[in-house]
Parts: C-alpha cells; structure tokens; sequence
C-alpha cells in the first residue's frame, strides 16, 4: 500500500509563500493497493491528481471515496480530468447523502446553474454513482475491503477503514472528537491501523471557539491513535490560517508527544 497527499488543507485553497511548504490545496488522498487506485475526497487537489494519471496508460480505473459533500472535498472534481476521457471508469462513492439526495443529484447540483458553466452529461468517462449508508462494508474489488462509519460533522460525513493485504488505513476527516470517551465506531476504524489519517485542524487550544464546526486538534488525533494503538498517525485537514510556521511548530509539538507522527504535505508519499 502506498498514499500520496494531493491536498492537505480544510475549508478553502491557500497557495502562496506563507504555506508553499505544507501545501495549499484541498483534500484529495491516492492509495494505491497493489495496482488498485481508490481516490479519497475530490477536493482541489485531485485536478493535479487526475493530470497525474492522465498520463499513465494503466491508470482508466478509478474509484473515489467521497467524506461528505462540503464543497472543500468536492470542488475539484469537475476538473478531474479523467471523467472527461472515453478510456477511463470512474466510480463516485458517498455515504452521508441517502436519504436527503444521492451522489448523483449532489453532483448535479455542483455542476449546474448558476455554479458551473457545463454539466454531468459532459462528462465522457463511463461514470457510476454509488451510494451506501455510513457503517456498510465495501468490496470495491476483491482484494480490498472498506470498513466506514459515520463521523461527527454538521450534516454528517463517512470514516474509512481500507484493508489490503494484511494492512489497514484509516481515513478520518472531517470529525469533531470528545475530549471523553471516544466513538467505538471511530476507534474500531483507528484499531491497529498502519495509519491514521485524522483531520487535527485545530490545537487544543482553538477548540474552545469552535466547538460544533466538525474538527478536531492534533492533541485530540495523539490520543485517538493512541487509544486504538495505531502505527503511525498522519495530522491532515490543515486550518488554511496556519501557514508554514506555524506548521512547523505542531511538528515539533506532535513529534514530541507522540515519536513518528506526520504532518501532511502536498505531494508527500508514505509506502506501508
């Protein structure tokens, strides 16, 4: 397995020289399992993700696992370049919409008027819709299984859990964290993990301001991991306030309290 930061940021883009060292892109994470390409969240970050696999001639099938619909984890993909080209298959996963709307209206919203110039049916890929409830088990391909569970986040979104091989990566944003008891649900998805992916966009002490916004610090993210007795835990869904410096001083902080954790990058690589 292998994972691959397109975008590391929460709630809107912040490209420029405060933060060209972290990244200011959207969420959008590639795993690889084995030749298997599952794409979580479709924020700006996955256009340059699908720049990317346009110009690999192995790459037509694709799958990407949407957290929830907030237009930061959806904004970039109707400039995925893929869905415009006749050789690939994509497949568009969402469990938090049912059942309010499904993914494929969702997308129809985002690519309408007034809010984009062209529509769905522009779209020249073979396209498939899937929508699940938050909790159900998937099998996008044989050899790899999807645990999920709903997360604490106004309107909801859906935790990953993607098994391969003997590994496990847990993919956990966006999700507002008790300083109590920690969801089962949520735990049960962290459980042992190689990584944990953990929206930590704020510190502790933001949270206070914040509390009902659907995130988390990275103290919180040192606890869950350590709780469930993950690996390795990755901070990620990075406040678009916190440039570079500030970055900087979280490493140290995290690496301090927890020996091996990881701040996300744009364009950072982690083989498991």
């Amino acid at each position: 397995m292998s994972v691959r930061f397109w975008g590391v940021r929460g709630s809107i883009a912040c490209p420029g020289p405060e933060t060209a060292r972290y990244g200011g892109q959207t969420s959008c994470v590639e795993v690889r399992c084995g030749n298997r390409i599952l794409i979580f969240d479709g924020g700006t970050g996955v256009r340059l993700l699908g720049d990317a696999l346009m110009q690999q001639p192995d790459a037509t099938q694709l799958d990407i696992f949407l957290s929830h619909f907030h237009i930061d984890h959806v904004n970039g993909l109707p400039f995925f370049a893929p869905l415009y080209s006749k050789d690939h298959s994509v497949r568009i996963w969402a469990g938090n919409l049912k059942p309010a709307l499904g993914v494929e209206e969702a997308m129809r919203k985002l690519m309408g008027f007034p809010l984009f110039p062209i529509e769905v049916d522009a779209f020249q890929a073979k396209v498939e819709f899937r929508d699940f409830r938050s909790g159900d088990t998937l099998h996008p391909h044989s050899d790899v299984t999807l645990r999920t569970a709903r997360l604490n986040h106004p309107g909801g979104a859906c935790g990953y859990r993607i098994e391969f091989a003997g590994r496990s990566i847990a993919y956990l944003t966006d999700t507002e964290c008790s300083n109590g008891s920690v969801d089962p649900a949520i735990l049960a998805l962290a459980k042992d993990a190689a990584l944990v992916i953990l929206d930590t966009t704020y510190t502790d002490a933001e949270l206070p301001s914040h509390v009902g916004w659907g995130h988390s610090s990275w103290q919180q993210g040192i606890r869950l991991a350590t709780q469930a007795g993950a690996k390795r835990l990755c901070l990620f869904h990075h406040d678009p306030d916190h440039d570079d410096a500030f970055m900087d001083a979280v490493a140290r902080d995290a690496e301090a309290a927890r020996p091996g954790t990881i701040v996300a990058r744009d364009g950072m690589v982690i083989e498991l």
